[in-house]
Order: C-alpha cells, then sequence, then structure tokens
C-alpha cells in the first residue's frame, strides 16, 4: 500500500468534509435569520421598519482566540537616554514631559498624531488612535495587536496632550507585553446577529444608521500582572441628530460590554486621575 497515497487522500477528504459542513452551516443560518414566525418580523423586516441601515458588514469569520497579556513594568533604563522629565511613581504608567515640546504637524488631521506617536514614545506603533478632543487638546490611542484594538483597557492606552502653540508637552503611557493567542479556537458571533441582540435589547434608535463593525479584544480576566482578553465587536452608529454612540458586544458569548462602568472599579492602585476615555 502507497501509504504516503492513501494519507493524502484522506487529507483531501477531511477537507471536502469541512468545506461542506461550513457551507451548509452558513445556508442554514442565512434561512434562519429569514424565517418569519407567525405573527413575527423577521430582523431585516424589523429594522427597514425602523429605518435601521446599515452598508457591507464585515467578512464572515468563522473563528478567534482569546489572547493573554503581562502589564509593562516600566524602568527608569528605559529613558536613561532621554532628556524629558520621567514620572514613574506608579511602576505601571510612564508619565513624560517633554523638554522641548514637539510640534504637531496639523492638529485638525488625525493621522499628526498616529506620527507623532509613531516617531517619538516607546512601542508607538503599537497604538491606534482612538479619539482626538481638540477642546482639551488630548488625543487618546488604544494599544493594538494584529489589527485589533484593546478597547477601553487601562494597560495598554496612551494619552498624549498639546499646548495652545500646538506642541506636544507630555504623555501617558501604558502598556501589554507578551501578548499571545490562546491554542482554542472559539466560534465568533455573526456580525448580522450582533445587529440583532443590540436590537432586541433596544439599544438602535430608529433613523440610525451603523457605519462601522470592527473586531477587537475586552478584558475578560485581571489576574494581578496578567490578562486575558476575549475577541470584542465594536459598532459605532450614526443617530439622526449627527451624534455618534458605540457599542461592544463579546463576540463568543454574545454579551454587551458597559465599559463606562469599569471606569470606576479598574483604578490601579496608586493612580489619581481618570484617563478621560
Amino acid at each position: 500500500m502507497d501509504w504516503n497515497r492513501t494519507k493524502s487522500i484522506f487529507i483531501m477528504v477531511f477537507l471536502i468534509l469541512n468545506i461542506f459542513l461550513y457551507s451548509l452551516y452558513v445556508n442554514r443560518y442565512d434561512e434562519a435569520q429569514n424565517v418569519e414566525i407567525p405573527g413575527e418580523k423577521t430582523i431585516g423586516a424589523r429594522l427597514e421598519d425602523d429605518n435601521i441601515t446599515y452598508g457591507a458588514l464585515p467578512n464572515s469569520i468563522e473563528s478567534a482566540t482569546y489572547i493573554s497579556g503581562k502589564v509593562h513594568i516600566f524602568t527608569p533604563a528605559e529613558f536613561a537616554n532621554s532628556n524629558h522629565q520621567v514620572d514613574l511613581s506608579v511602576e505601571t504608567r510612564a508619565r513624560v514631559i517633554l523638554e522641548s515640546p514637539v510640534k504637531v504637524r496639523n492638529i485638525n488631521d488625525d493621522t499628526s498624531f498616529t506620527e507623532f506617536a509613531q516617531a517619538h514614545i516607546k512601542e508607538g506603533t503599537s497604538y491606534a488612535l482612538w479619539k482626538v478632543d481638540r477642546e482639551e487638546r488630548v488625543a487618546i490611542f488604544f494599544q493594538k495587536t494584529n489589527n485589533g484594538m484593546l478597547y477601553y483597557n487601562k494597560s495598554g492606552l496612551l494619552k498624549v496632550q498639546w499646548n495652545s502653540n500646538n506642541e506636544v508637552t507630555m504623555y501617558e503611557q501604558t502598556m501589554i507585553d507578551s501578548i499571545e493567542e490562546m491554542e482554542q479556537q472559539e466560534s465568533v458571533i455573526p456580525p448580522l446577529q450582533i445587529i440583532q441582540t443590540l436590537y432586541t435589547k433596544g439599544l438602535l434608535k430608529p433613523d440610525s444608521r451603523i457605519t462601522q463593525m470592527k473586531l477587537g479584544y475586552s478584558t475578560l480576566v485581571y489576574l494581578t500582572r496578567t490578562q486575558v482578553l476575549v475577541p470584542t465587536w465594536e459598532m459605532r452608529v450614526k443617530l439622526s441628530d449627527g451624534e455618534t454612540e458605540e457599542y461592544f458586544v463579546n463576540a463568543v458569548e454574545g454579551n454587551v460590554i458597559e465599559f463606562q462602568e469599569d471606569k470606576q472599579e479598574d483604578k490601579q492602585e496608586g493612580e489619581e486621575e481618570d484617563w478621560g476615555v
């Protein structure tokens, strides 16, 4: 018996079987979304009645893994060659005051802040801009991994401040190290089902439009210096009055995540002020 040939045949058969089973699952899921129960409307019809719209949803993501990481401990040695004033009174946070302020290329262009972070901050490329508050002169970044943001994670934040002359004068930074994926793959809830979850809970308002859906991570377990993070859907919704709301849903279990409540409970020991996110 040609064992190598037999093994190749088995692999091909299992591959075809997996493809068939997945296509069967997708077809049944799509059918389930459009099944009309007597007296009830499909989610599509209900969204249409409330004039809730959305564009192209993200490509189907079958599975993802939980990730883990360790909170970075900053040391004076990391800033030994810096001419800045560095406050490490809280070892998990670096507060840096620039001796020579750096001019922002264009405060009305968000990419200017990304350029600054990448050029002047340790591991600056590991952060993605989340929002800019031009009245308070603060730009907030979230740490990222595999192009997914770590949403509202107190240990993966970067805050950049500038003065009235549009010069960056200081920044505060926390960071997560040794980020690794867990071995086990978890099924990811499809975007349309996430929309249905938020609609059922009454969180999607009439005459609104879903403008963005992305997959990132949020903290599931915080064990002193180690964190476990779960895949999380981020959804941004533009309301009829032009305002934007954001929602986060556990992509594995489907529960809505409320970050606002965590901000007060999750302050690190010794931390005196809110990050303002």
